[in-house]
Formats: C-alpha cells, sequence, structure tokens
C-alpha cells in the first residue's frame, strides 16, 4: 500500500530528479525521492541507535560492535 503525499522541493533539485529520470538512471521521481527518504530514515535509525550505546556506558560485549559501526557508516549526506 502506497500514500500520495504532496512535497515542495527546490527547481533546482526537480531539475535533477527530472534529468535523472529523462536518462534512465532512475523509471520516476517518485522512486528517487522514495529511495532517499528510506536512505535517510536508516541514517537516522543508525544514529540513534549509536547514541542509545554511548548514552548506555561502556559495555565489553558491545565495544567491538560500535568501534566497527562507527567506522563502518557516516552519517553526513556524502
Amino acid at each position: 500500500m502506497t500514500t500520495q503525499i504532496a512535497v515542495r522541493l527546490p527547481d533546482d533539485i526537480v531539475l535533477q530528479l527530472d534529468a535523472l529520470v529523462a536518462d534512465g538512471s532512475a523509471p520516476s521521481r517518485a522512486s528517487i525521492v522514495e529511495r532517499a527518504l528510506r536512505r535517510e530514515l536508516r541514517r537516522f535509525l543508525a544514529e540513534r541507535d549509536l547514541r542509545i550505546l554511548d548514552d548506555s556506558g561502556d559495555d565489553p560485549g558491545l565495544a567491538a560492535v560500535s568501534a566497527w559501526a562507527a567506522n563502518q557508516f557516516t552519517l553526513d549526506d556524502g
């Protein structure tokens, strides 16, 4: 099931979306927006999880996992 929503985007972003669709890089504007939102939601959840781990204090069992995760993912837009 999907729900249609309306969003306002800057003209330059819409032009880039349209160029990606026109050259066949993406099937639709909606597919690009959905992919970007899914990626951002994953980033948000990962950041939240890392904050929870950080706030919970030292745990020898999680230290290695936390160190690995911190080096695997960046939280910037790049």
